[in-house]
């Protein structure tokens, strides 16, 4: 994508986000009695019931984020980010859906879209309701129906789903997004990474940045870090790992040999060939995920590697099914239809500690599930629910008193109160550190008589008393419940994926101070490598790399000449892995980052 249409994202993105902002604040003031600096103890008496329950969501919304640690303008203030973050990206996706024939025209014509022209067939009152009320119950229905797979986006039980835009607000917003300037952006899958990217300006993080050295808190550390990874980087480490391993596996007789063109291969270059594994047991994590960039492209080389496991008969069994390929699948046709989502359910991993990541990331990889649908001819009513991603928000177990309380007294066995204590006692600092918790070496004190199954995040039996609880609907106080229930599924999620050890980890991990919150966690946990946090994170990395497994990373250069990282040198990359190929960068790599970067693929040793 080059620069002018990038600026043309920039321009629109930071647009919608002024007046979403604008029109979202005066919203809580002037309606709900929410101000920065007050929030009114009761509704006023000119809200209707409906509104009262409005209201009432968003203080329980407050009241978690309070219950964080954040002060009440700061509580409003991230409440009204989050509500013009989740607005913005549902209206781009739909666009973006748009463009792919995975919806009707909805937005790009307003209330003349034949999307809702064909709606109000249904119900012809729709379109003389006031107040355009008619098409936002036709968007929002969208919104219930693609929620069912893309559930973090679109879910309207969220919070920030009680406040809409004003009519005059949202005819502005839909001019933005259909803007002619823009209209090649959106047949792009990387377009939804770049308005992750520019919602938040180069000012602000040029102001935290001035006000602290260090990041105060996790949503400082991760905006501060907040860089697109350009596709040559994201190709050629990708390539070096994954593309590499399947390789090695099929004695150089792939596919990928073209496909992977960054594929370092020195001319006469022998190795040693690896035992070949089924797909569904290869894994690939990105502990920093951002928008997904190598998720999507490591879903581009499953597609072949998916295919080649098929055809080929020494293919061996699965260590999770017993069975090959070959024999779960009668035909290719019918392994195509499930390849999408046996990619996203067994191959690929992502954590982040940005709740912005989950809602793009998942949008994503299921926009790249369906257009490997339709690379398939596919049609819509034969292609399998996407169910399942596992892209993971770390985040403190994050819950008032009377909440967690009441949870507890729920729960009739004893050793999951226990273990449910303890688990919130652990995620304290997810927030901040996310993978870099070493917290799977906690489970036998965690779950000493569960083995295992305890934290896999759709097993019983403490999620399904997690799910009973958030979906009992016998008090209005269920959103303070749902939020509490959603924390703590993530913060499963979370030792789920730590838990397990990965083929191939690629990241673009942040870089300079840990926050302020978890440096004195962070600098006993990481001894060798406390000076950065990129360091640690390649150390973690390697940790959760299997023997031979592959570490793919774009950091500063710093770590290879510098004095202060000769621990990370000498005790990590020249120990317990060893580089395989290593690209000088230079600057100007990230947009936007001030840093010289080098990209690098190390081996992890047996």
């Amino acid at each position: 994508m080059d620069k002018q249409t990038r600026g043309a994202i920039e321009s629109a993105t930071r647009r919608a986000r002024r007046l979403l902002e604008e029109d979202f604040t005066f919203q809580l003031d002037g309606q709900f009695d929410i101000r920065r600096g007050a929030v009114a103890d009761t509704p006023g008496a000119h809200l209707n019931s409906r509104q009262v329950f409005q209201r009432e969501r968003i203080v329980a919304a407050l009241d978690h984020k309070r219950a964080a640690g954040m002060p009440v303008a700061d509580a409003v203030a991230d409440y009204v980010r989050d509500v013009a973050f989740t607005t913005l990206n549902r209206f781009v996706a739909l666009k973006m859906l748009e463009r792919r024939d995975l919806v009707q025209t909805c937005v790009s014509k307003g209330e003349d879209s034949p999307g809702f022209k064909e709606f109000c067939l249904l119900a012809p009152g729709l379109s003389l309701l006031p107040e355009s009320a008619g098409y936002r119950l036709y968007i929002e229905s969208l919104f219930d129906e693609l929620s069912t797979e893309v559930k973090v986006l679109f879910d309207r039980r969220d919070p920030a789903s009680v406040l809409w835009p004003r009519r005059v607000a949202f005819e502005q917003l839909l001019g933005i997004l259909n803007d002619p300037a823009l209209d090649g952006v959106w047949g792009e899958d990387e377009t939804i990474g770049w308005v992750y990217q520019y919602f938040n300006s180069t000012d602000e993080r040029r102001r935290m940045r001035d006000e602290s050295q260090a990041p105060r808190n996790s949503r400082e550390l991760a905006i501060r870090n907040q860089f697109f990874t350009p596709r040559y980087v994201v190709q050629f480490l990708t390539d070096n790992t994954l593309g590499r391993i399947w390789y090695e596996m099929r004695g150089t007789q792939t596919a990928l040999a073209e496909k992977c063109e960054y594929m370092v291969r020195r001319p006469g270059e022998t190795f040693a060939p690896r035992t070949k594994k089924d797909p569904r047991d290869l894994r690939i994590l990105d502990p920093a995920c951002g928008s997904g960039h190598f998720l999507l492209y490591a879903f581009d080389l499953l597609v072949t590697i998916y295919e080649e496991a098929y055809a080929d008969p020494a293919s061996p069994p699965s260590e999770a099914t017993g069975h090959t390929l070959a024999d779960d699948y009668p035909g290719l046709a019918a392994l195509r239809a499930a390849l999408p989502g046996l990619v996203l359910r067994h191959n690929l991993h992502g954590v982040d500690i940005d709740p912005r990541c989950a809602q793009i990331a998942q949008l994503a990889l299921w926009l790249r599930a369906q257009r490997a649908y339709d690379d398939f001819e596919i049609g819509r009513s034969a292609r399998p629910p996407i169910r399942r991603t596992n892209v993971i928000l770390a985040e403190p177990l994050v819950a008032d008193d009377d909440v967690a309380k009441d949870f507890l007294d729920r729960l009739d066995d004893k050793d999951l109160v226990d273990v449910f204590t303890e688990l919130k006692n652990e995620l304290v600092l997810a927030g901040d550190l996310g993978v870099l918790l070493r917290i799977e070496k906690r489970r036998a004190v965690l779950a000493p008589g569960y083995a295992g199954d305890l934290f896999a995040p759709d097993e019983e039996p403490l999620q399904k008393a997690l799910d009973s609880y958030s979906n009992d609907k016998a008090t209005r106080a269920n959103a303070r419940r749902r939020l509490f229930a959603d924390d703590a599924t993530q913060g499963l999620g979370l030792l789920d994926i730590t838990g397990k050890k990965y083929d191939v980890v690629l990241m673009n991990p942040p870089f300079g101070a840990a926050s302020a919150r978890a440096k004195s966690v962070f600098d006993r946990t990481y001894p060798q490598t406390k000076n950065d946090i990129y360091a640690a994170f390649v150390e973690r990395g390697v940790e959760l790399t299997v023997a031979h497994g592959r570490l793919g990373a774009i950091t500063s250069r710093t770590g290879f000449f510098l004095a202060s990282f000769q621990p990370w040198r000498e005790n990590i990359l020249l120990k317990d892995v060893f580089p395989v190929v290593v690209a000088d960068l230079g600057k100007d790599v990230l947009d936007g980052a001030m840093v010289e970067t080098a990209a690098y693929c190390l081996e992890a040793v047996a």
